[in-house]
């Protein structure tokens, strides 16, 4: 029995596409005699023919494998795509030192432990890319000192 009409029809009564509808098998003879939308409502009314669900991706194991990344696994050689600079970009790795030095510098000027002048001089450095992190900063401060 081809129902490929009624398929259609009801599909624009339900305003959904072809293979979202829904016949009930009991009641094929039923449907095949259905030629128009009002015949078609009629058995949409009686619930012979049904709008199926749209079916969704399951998301289950990705949500668990993000939060295993979260805790930390996942994340060893075998498991790697990108390069280092890819999976965390060069400009990143600045943003973060940079922030880290100057709040060490401002901390320092503020609790006097240097001047005016050696805060300007440092904070220069710092944006030429002088120092690798705080500690080899504080190295250079030490080294100032003596």
């Amino acid at each position: 029995m081809n129902l490929t009409l009624q398929r259609k029809i009801a599909a624009s009564v339900l305003k959904c596409g072809v293979n979202r509808v829904w016949f009930d098998p009991a009641a094929l003879e039923e449907i095949a005699s259905a030629a128009t939308k009002e015949d078609m409502r009629a058995l949409i009314e009686k619930g012979v023919v049904k709008k199926k669900p749209i079916k969704g991706v399951c998301r289950v194991r990705i949500n668990k494998r993000r939060l295993q990344r979260a805790k930390g696994r996942r994340r060893g050689h075998g498991c790697r795509k990108g390069k280092r600079t890819a999976r965390f970009p060069r400009k990143r790795q600045w943003i973060m030192r940079i922030r880290a030095l100057r709040k060490k510098l401002k901390e320092w000027k503020l609790s006097g432990e240097i001047d005016a002048k050696t805060y300007r001089m440092l904070y220069r450095k710092a944006k030429g890319g002088e120092f690798r992190s705080v500690a080899h900063l504080k190295a250079y401060l030490e080294q100032l000192k003596r």
